[in-house]
């Protein structure tokens, strides 16, 4: 789950499915009635994937998403944006930045880094389409030392540059994509 969209769209899977939780958030469900008997698992699990979500069980998927969310959050929270990824990441998870770093490569075939990189051209994409701040505001609000360095690397992953990208009538990739 990515979005307030995700939760409430889970929120309302578990309320058709008369399945009783504590809460719902993005990349969680607690719930209430554990452990769910197979069938209720089944139901669970159709009506998850019928809305284009799974249910996480794995411990390294588990720990891949929370990686995904401390990103997310380091990516999008302007303040937090200045400091070091790897630290961040760190203190959201409470584990050692290798260790999390080796578990997200084996699992996703992409490093941190690299992941990091796609979350802040999708939030530049973002920015770009409201059409309301300049480039220079852009890479400043998403953390980049200049435009040079924002458009190189948004030219990188998406093969335009940020003004190609602009003008042209591309949609966003979903988030669950990146």
């Amino acid at each position: 789950m990515v979005c307030r969209h995700c939760v409430a769209a889970v929120t309302e899977i578990l309320d058709r499915l008369h399945i009783r939780y504590r809460s719902v958030s993005i990349g969680h469900a607690d719930i209430q009635d554990e452990p769910l008997g197979d069938e209720k698992l089944k139901q669970l699990d159709a009506a998850l994937e019928q809305s284009g979500f799974e249910r996480v069980v794995n411990p390294d998927d588990i720990l891949v998403e929370k990686i995904k969310l401390a990103v997310m959050h380091h990516v999008r929270d302007e303040a937090e944006c200045r400091y070091n990824l790897s630290s961040c990441i760190e203190q959201h998870i409470g584990a050692p930045y290798d260790t999390l770093s080796r578990v997200f490569s084996q699992n996703q075939g992409r490093t941190i880094e690299r992941y990091h990189i796609a979350q802040k051209v999708e939030l530049v994409k973002e920015l770009i389409g409201y059409n309301e701040l300049s480039l220079a505001d852009i890479a400043f609000k998403v953390g980049y030392s200049s435009v040079a360095h924002l458009s190189r690397q948004f030219k990188q992953e998406t093969g335009m540059t940020p003004t190609q990208y602009q003008h042209s009538q591309n949609m966003r990739a979903p988030l669950n994509e990146i």
